[in-house]
């Protein structure tokens, strides 16, 4: 009777060091859980002052992992684990910032941005190849002139080519540099100045250099012709029609210009008192003439309104996603253009370090829009996204979490005083 008795015990104390044993298992889980989501709280805590930073929270599932009851439709879970959850895709505060060049986006778009991978015998960067996405908008100007984040990632868009002057269609860094030369300003106007000797009847010629929107030059080349002795003609030297890009002048008395008839490209007249206009390469434009006079001497000049020389002085932003170089003469001018990417689910995006990201077969391909345009978003300047973290909230979950971390140790705890217990039921 004894033995059985025995037995009974021991196979009772066995199913019981089961249960226990389960039940330290489940809180072991639940520590681990808390500690996640303890991890998740204090990162969001931690970077409640970064630029451009998304907050995460955890989230907790059940699990069942090992019980007696998984096969009669009466099973119970018997651990819980947590995952963090990203919500890259929540706009931050935009905030004013004492850094002229920070931009903040308001949308759902990123700014495309490289790291460097090491540095060239001259100091400038050597950057990478693999893209990266980010919020940080907070750039400033390295020693090299490039645009580079608070991350240490480089601002990437469209560049003005320096020698042809037009917007190139594939990214890359956006580099400003100190030495950059002013382009020309486009040509709206030449002016003729000077005197044509009224007793001569030979060809007079005068040019300039005119520039159109690129900083491209040209040379424009016109000649005058006596007529009478108060009417010339002027016209374009390389027009071999004879009929555009001339006019009639006339003179008056006192030798100033009275009116002139003109002709365009069309064969159209029109008379002005002292212009006509230009038609052509490098673009249209007006000549004013009202600077000719006639004398005893030919000095006959022309000029463009074109301004030609600027020094370097600095760069802004504007809301479209133009970052413009300016120069001492009050003039700026494009150099490069920012996109923003977006992306089918931004959540399923791999953080890396420095709130950047980089694309998942999840996150879907990276789409490249213009400010403004298929929900990208809107570019402030001057100013930065702020962290997205809510303080309040998560040290109040931060209290929750450890509350329940400590509920979970007196699990363990209890547990171990009836382990102790169960083992002693024989001995």
């Amino acid at each position: 009777m004894l033995g059985h008795t025995t037995r009974s015990l021991f196979h009772v104390r066995e199913y019981a060091m089961s249960s226990i044993i389960n039940a330290v298992h489940t809180a072991v889980s639940g520590l681990n859980a808390q500690s996640h989501a303890f991890t998740d709280l204090s990162n969001n805590i931690a970077n409640s002052q970064t630029t451009g930073y998304k907050a995460s929270t955890t989230s907790f599932e059940d699990y069942v992992t090992n019980n007696e009851l998984a096969n009669d439709g009466e099973s119970l879970s018997d651990s819980v684990a947590a995952t963090t959850r990203q919500h890259i895709d929540n706009q931050g505060m935009v905030t004013t910032s004492t850094n002229s060049t920070a931009l903040a986006i308001s949308g759902n778009g990123f700014f495309n941005v490289v790291q460097a991978t090491g540095q060239s015998n001259d100091s400038t960067p050597v950057l990478g190849t693999q893209q990266y996405y980010t919020r940080n908008g907070d750039f400033s100007q390295d020693k090299n002139g490039y645009l580079v984040n608070t991350s240490g990632y480089y601002l990437e868009g469209y560049n003005v080519d320096a020698t042809s002057g037009t917007l190139g269609t594939s990214l890359s860094a956006i580099q400003v540099p100190s030495t950059i030369a002013f382009r020309p300003t486009e040509s709206t106007k030449l002016t003729a100045t000077g005197t044509l000797d009224s007793s001569s009847s030979k060809t007079v010629d005068m040019s300039t250099t005119a520039y159109d929107s690129t900083g491209a030059a040209s040379t424009v080349d016109l000649s005058w012709t006596k007529l009478s002795d108060t009417t010339w003609a002027v016209k374009d030297v390389n027009d071999t029609t004879g009929t555009s890009n001339s006019a009639t002048v006339t003179f008056d008395s006192s030798g100033a210009v009275s009116s002139v008839t003109s002709q365009d490209s069309t064969g159209a007249s029109s008379t002005s008192s002292s212009s006509f206009n230009y038609t052509g390469s490098p673009q249209d434009m007006t000549v004013s003439l009202s600077g000719v006079t006639l004398g005893s001497a030919n000095t006959v000049s022309m000029t463009s309104d074109s301004v030609t020389t600027g020094t370097f002085s600095g760069i802004s932003m504007e809301t479209d996603g133009s970052v413009m170089a300016t120069f001492d003469n009050g003039y700026s001018q494009l150099v490069a253009k920012i996109p923003l990417t977006t992306f089918a689910d931004p959540n399923s995006l791999s953080a890396q370090n420095g709130q950047a990201y980089t694309a998942t077969s999840q996150s879907g391909s990276p789409q490249i829009n213009a400010v403004n345009t298929n929900g990208a978003g809107t570019l402030t300047t001057g100013s930065i996204e702020e962290s997205t973290t809510d303080l309040t909230g998560d040290l109040s979950k931060l209290i929750v979490a450890q509350q329940a971390y400590g509920a979970n140790t007196k699990v363990v705890s209890t547990a171990d005083q009836l382990l102790q217990t169960t083992l002693a039921m024989i001995q």
